[in-house]
C-alpha cells in the first residue's frame, strides 16, 4: 500500500510531516500506538488517513468543544461528510437524530463527559470501532499539566468497547506522563513514537519590564510592529477583553477576545473569523488554541506567565505551521508568578472546602461504597467549581482507593490535593526559572523534555542574539533552506478545496 499516493489523492499533500508516516504505519499494522509529535505537525492526519482504510468506525475522544468543531470543519473541507461531533453544541433533537443514525458516520468525535451517559455508551457499544483515538492524551495523567478527571476513566471505557485498537496523541508530555498515559489506558504492549518537541522556525524572546502596568503599552507597540496574524495569551478574562478593545479602539488591528466566558456560538464565530483572515489578532485564554488549524500565525505573545513549560510549548506551537519564521514573545515583570500560583490554588478544592464537605456528610454515608453518590447539592453549597467537584467524585469513587471510612478518605484526599498543589507550584517556579535564565532558551526546553540539542538554529532566542526587528511587518526574512514542498502542498490544498466546493 503506497501511503503517499493516498495522502496526495485525499488530502492534497505530497509528503508526510515529522512522525506522521511512522504513526500511520504502526496503526495499520495493528499496533496500539502512543505518539508524541510536535504541535503543528498535523497529528489529526494520523487517524484521518487510517480511517479511510480501516473498515469500522473511528472514535475520537477530544477535550475541547472548539477543538472538536475545528476538526469536523477540517474533515468537511477535505470532502469527508461522514463526520459528527457529539457534544453540547447539539440540541436535544439534533442529538437524538444523530444517535438514531450513528452507524452512518465514519468519524465520531466525542467528549469524555458524553461517555458518562449510559445511553450514549450503549449506542457506541453497538458499533464496530476500528480505532479508539485519545487526542491530547496528556489530559489522562494526574501529573500532566491539563489533567481532566473524566480522561482518567478512558481505560474503563476502552474495556467496555471491547479493547479496540488505540492511538494516544500528545504534543507535550514528559516521560513520566507518557508512562502514566499507557498505564491509565490499560495497554500492556504499545508502540511508542516520540519525535522532537522542537520547532526551529519559532524564535523565543523574553522581554523584561520594570512594572506590570508597562505591559499594556508594550503589547500595543508589539502588535503594531509585528507581522500578523497573531495570538495574545492571558490568564485573565478581563485583561483579554481590555487589550482586545484597546487594539480596536486605537485602530491597530481587527481583534476579539476569546475565553470560557464567551458563549459557544460566539466562540465558533470568532474562531472561524480568525481562521479565514477576518480577524488579525485573538486575545485569548488557554480556552483557545488546541487543534486550531491556521497555518500562517506569525506571532504569539504571552501577556501573563504560563503555569508550566508544557502549556507554554503548546501555545507557542500555534505559530508557524507553514514552516515560515514566527516569533513567541513573553512579557515578564517582577512578581508575575503570583497570578499562576493563585490560579493553581483555585483549580483545587481548599482545605476548608474539604473539611466542610466531609463534615456535612451524614452518619448514614460514613460507609460510602463505589456505587453510591455524593449529594449533588453540596457542590453548590460548598462553592465547588465543576472541575473541583469532578476531582472529588473521581477520588471518592475510584476503584483503587483503599478505604471506605470517611475519616481515612478525608485524610487521603487532603494528601492527594496537597501533592497536586506542590507539583503545580513546582511547575510554576520551573517556568519562572526559564524566564529568568541567561542561557539558550531552546536548549533548556529540550532538556526539560529529556531531549538532546541538535545544534544551534539560525533564529533561536533572545539569549542567542535574536532581534525583534527581524519580525516586524515587511522585515520577515525567509528561513534558511525553506522547504518548497510547503508551497506545493498549500497550492494543492487550494485546488482541492475549489474542486470540493463546486
Amino acid at each position: 500500500m503506497e501511503l503517499e499516493s493516498i495522502l496526495e489523492k485525499h488530502f492534497g499533500y505530497y509528503s508526510f510531516k515529522t512522525g506522521q508516516k511512522e504513526v500511520i504505519s504502526s496503526i495499520l499494522a495493528g499496533n496500539h500506538t502512543l505518539a508524541m509529535l510536535p504541535t503543528g505537525t498535523g497529528k489529526s492526519l494520523c487517524y484521518q488517513l487510517p480511517g479511510l482504510i480501516l473498515k469500522g468506525k473511528i472514535l475520537i475522544i477530544s477535550p475541547l468543544l472548539s477543538l472538536m468543531q475545528d476538526q469536523v470543519e477540517q474533515f468537511k473541507r477535505f470532502g469527508e461528510k461522514r463526520v459528527i461531533a457529539l457534544n453540547s453544541f447539539l440540541s436535544s433533537e439534533e442529538r437524538n437524530n444523530v444517535l438514531t443514525s450513528l452507524s452512518s458516520y465514519k468519524f465520531i468525535f466525542i467528549s469524555p463527559e458524553m461517555l458518562r451517559i449510559p445511553f450514549i455508551m450503549g449506542r457506541l457499544q453497538g458499533l464496530d470501532i476500528s480505532l479508539f483515538v485519545v487526542d491530547e492524551a496528556h489530559c489522562i495523567s494526574q501529573w500532566g499539566y491539563d489533567f481532566r478527571p473524566d480522561y482518567s476513566k478512558l481505560g474503563d471505557i476502552r474495556q467496555k468497547l471491547g479493547d479496540p485498537l488505540t492511538l494516544a496523541l500528545t504534543a507535550t508530555a514528559t516521560s513520566r506522563v507518557r508512562e502514566d498515559i499507557i498505564a491509565s489506558l490499560r495497554i500492556e504492549k504499545i508502540n511508542k513514537i516520540e519525535s522532537t518537541i522542537d520547532r526551529p522556525n519559532i524564535a523565543m524572546y523574553v522581554e523584561n519590564l520594570s512594572d506590570y502596568h508597562d505591559k499594556k503599552d508594550r503589547v500595543i507597540e508589539l502588535v503594531t510592529s509585528l507581522q500578523k496574524p497573531g495570538i495574545i495569551y492571558f490568564t485573565s478574562k478581563k485583561a483579554a477583553e481590555q487589550i482586545a478593545s484597546l487594539l480596536v479602539d486605537k485602530g491597530v488591528c481587527r481583534a476579539m477576545p476569546y475565553h470560557g466566558g464567551v458563549d459557544q456560538n460566539s466562540r465558533i464565530l470568532i474562531q472561524q473569523q480568525f481562521i479565514y483572515g477576518q480577524l488579525d489578532v485573538i486575545c485569548a485564554t488557554s480556552a483557545f488554541g488546541m487543534g486550531v488549524n491556521k497555518e500562517n500565525i506569525r506571532f504569539i505573545i504571552h501577556y501573563h506567565m504560563p503555569m508550566q513549560m508544557e502549556s507554554y510549548l503548546q501555545e507557542i506551537g500555534r505559530a508557524g505551521r507553514d514552516g515560515l519564521p514566527s516569533i513567541a514573545v513573553l512579557l515578564h515583570s517582577p512578581g508575575d508568578e503570583q497570578l499562576p500560583i493563585h490560579l493553581a490554588e483555585g483549580e483545587l478544592p481548599s482545605e476548608q472546602q474539604i473539611d466542610w464537605l466531609f463534615n456535612r456528610l451524614s452518619d448514614e454515608q460514613r460507609s460510602m461504597d463505589v456505587g453510591g453518590q455524593l449529594p449533588n447539592q453540596f457542590k453548590e453549597f460548598g462553592g465547588f467549581s465543576e472541575v473541583q467537584w469532578r476531582i472529588i467524585e473521581d477520588f471518592v469513587y475510584s476503584p483503587h482507593r483503599h478505604s471506605s471510612r470517611l475519616e481515612e478518605l478525608q485524610a487521603a484526599f487532603k494528601k492527594f490535593i496537597n501533592e497536586r498543589f506542590i507539583v503545580k507550584k513546582k511547575n510554576i517556579f520551573q517556568m519562572k526559572k526559564w524566564v529568568e535564565a541567561t542561557s539558550c532558551r531552546r536548549e533548556l526546553i529540550l532538556r526539560y523534555f529529556d531531549e538532546a540539542s541538535s545544534g544551534k538554529v539560525p533564529f533561536c532566542c533572545d539569549q542567542c542574539g535574536l532581534q525583534l526587528n527581524d519580525y516586524q511587518t515587511g522585515q520577515l526574512a525567509p528561513m534558511p533552506k525553506a522547504n518548497e514542498e510547503l508551497w506545493k502542498d498549500y497550492l494543492a490544498k487550494i485546488l482541492i478545496n475549489r474542486e470540493l466546493s463546486k
